[in-house]
């Protein structure tokens, strides 16, 4: 029996040679600069540096990232890992950190605008941009920042997920920007920090300070890999892989421009 079974593994094509598992992964298709299907996003770089080390093979669950995300793909048992996640985000378990970043204010750099905080007063005058979910409590912080000021009338908003039919559609607010439609915009800084460098006139970037608006509105986030509370075996592979190459993600974070902050005062 045993030579049978010797002699079977020998003549199919894999043998009996296990398949190395997968590193499911949820992403977006069409969300530069962080994931494509295309695989040019710098979390598609992270995830096949991760799976390159564990072994494995990156198999990709894509899903728009909108509201019900998780409850579609991890939750849903789609996928395994969500890259690109607020750190000890309620709803699942989160690796080590793998960046910080903020928002910034953002402008062209023929502007000589330097604005840093949202109470320089110019901010009650210039056409500001910001990007927005929606017109409920579920805002970003730089909305509400701006809306318990009384900075209002002169704010144009930008979808969050942008128009989905085109490409790059949270690109718009940086282009409106470039454009010379609005005078600065409040933009998350990876997606600042990517668009700009591709944008036709030089930018100016300036981290939002304090990091902190008011008792609950944090501009800066600590950015982790998400997998579901029960999955504590891969998270800390994941942590380690994280940790082990943390100098290579360094410069993969720098390839796309992303702002890398530093502990704030007081954090």
């Amino acid at each position: 029996m045993r030579l049978l079974t010797v002699l079977l593994c020998l003549t199919t094509l894999a043998g009996c040679a296990r398949e190395p598992k997968a590193l499911r992964v949820c992403a977006d298709p069409n969300n530069l600069p962080f994931s494509n299907r295309a695989g040019e996003g710098f979390e598609n770089k992270l995830v096949e540096l991760a799976a390159k080390e564990l072994g494995r093979k990156v198999e990709y669950t894509w899903w728009a990232q909108r509201r019900g995300y998780v409850r579609n793909t991890l939750k849903d048992d789609r996928c395994d890992v969500w890259p690109g996640v607020a750190t000890q985000v309620e709803m699942l378990a989160t690796t080590r950190p793998y960046y910080r970043s903020s928002y910034v204010f953002l402008s062209r750099a023929d502007r000589s605008l330097d604005i840093r905080s949202f109470d320089d007063p110019r901010l009650k005058t210039l056409t500001v941009g910001v990007q927005m979910i929606g017109d409920d409590a579920a805002n970003t912080p730089p909305a509400h920042a701006l809306a318990r000021r009384g900075i209002i009338g002169n704010v144009r908003g930008y979808m969050l997920y942008g128009d989905y039919s085109q490409p790059n559609p949270p690109a718009a607010i940086v282009q409106a920007v470039d454009r010379g439609d609005i005078d600065v915009a409040v933009v998350w800084g990876p997606l600042a920090g990517y668009f700009a460098s591709k944008a036709a006139h030089p930018m100016r970037l300036e981290p939002v300070t304090p990091w902190l608006d008011g008792p609950q509105w944090p501009m800066m986030f600590d950015v982790s890999m998400g997998v579901r509370r029960e999955d504590a075996e891969l998270r800390e592979a994941l942590d380690r892989v994280l940790e082990r190459r943390a100098g290579e993600i360094s410069r993969l974070l720098q390839a796309y421009h992303v702002p890398v902050m530093q502990d704030p005062v007081g954090r």
